[in-house]
């Protein structure tokens, strides 16, 4: 990669992120922590407003939009294929959002990339097992709500066909055993729960911010599942 596409994509990862380090811009364009240091001097050189705060790192400060972003076709190849995956391990609302941000995309292709991309899609097919067809519309609102720090309510039908209604906390979403799940601290129980997707049938945001002011880390969650990741 040369140092102008470098401080390029430098800027695009400002952008896409509110802080972050020079350790990590190092790691993701393999280059020493002083050429880091470089490149961002040559960008506020040029009139681009990175800012530094200790011990977050570096931002973009607020305000400043880079134009429209352009796309190769290995990179929108690569957003073909991942659809795919996102159309057989995601629920419906995750799907209508990619599907909504890649037609983003295509829109900033040319015409003759759209084409090889329509061509490229009758060329990638993925066969789904049964039991990955989720048609519930959760991910989306548990995501924001995890994001939000909000309760949610939800009416939950156990593996014994038992039904009960519970005010959680969600900490985050794991994927295992083909289906997704939620982890969450149960109010109700007065612990972390796992409340398999498939067993929600009813699920609402409250407007009511944590009450538990610290969370287990969900690394530390996944580690005692009965499940070798």
């Amino acid at each position: 990669m040369n140092r102008i596409d470098r401080l390029f994509g430098i800027l695009t990862l400002l952008q896409s992120r509110k802080y972050i380090t020079a350790d990590k811009i190092s790691e993701r364009f393999s280059i020493s922590v002083r050429t880091v240091y470089r490149d961002i001097k040559a960008l506020q050189e040029q009139g681009i407003p990175v800012g530094f705060e200790q011990p977050k790192g570096y931002f973009l400060v607020q305000g400043y939009f880079l134009p429209p972003v352009s796309f190769n076709m290995d990179e929108a190849n690569a957003l073909l294929l991942v659809e795919s995956l996102v159309n057989g391990f995601a629920d419906n609302s995750i799907r209508s959002h990619y599907s909504a941000a890649l037609t983003k995309v295509k829109s900033v292709l040319k015409t003759s990339q759209k084409e090889k991309l329509e061509t490229m899609n009758q060329h990638i097919k993925l066969q789904i097992p049964e039991r990955l067809n989720f048609n519930y519309g959760y991910l989306s609102l548990l995501q924001q709500a995890i994001s939000d720090k909000k309760m949610v309510e939800l009416d939950y039908k156990n593996a014994k066909d038992e039904s009960s209604k519970r005010e959680v906390e969600p900490i985050g979403l794991i994927f295992y055993a083909f289906s997704w799940h939620l982890i969450a601290w149960c109010h109700f129980r007065n612990q972390y729960r796992d409340f398999n997707l498939t067993r929600i049938i009813c699920l609402k945001t409250l407007d009511k911010s944590f009450i538990k002011t610290e969370h287990m880390p969900l690394s530390d969650y996944m580690s005692m599942l009965p499940v070798n990741f």
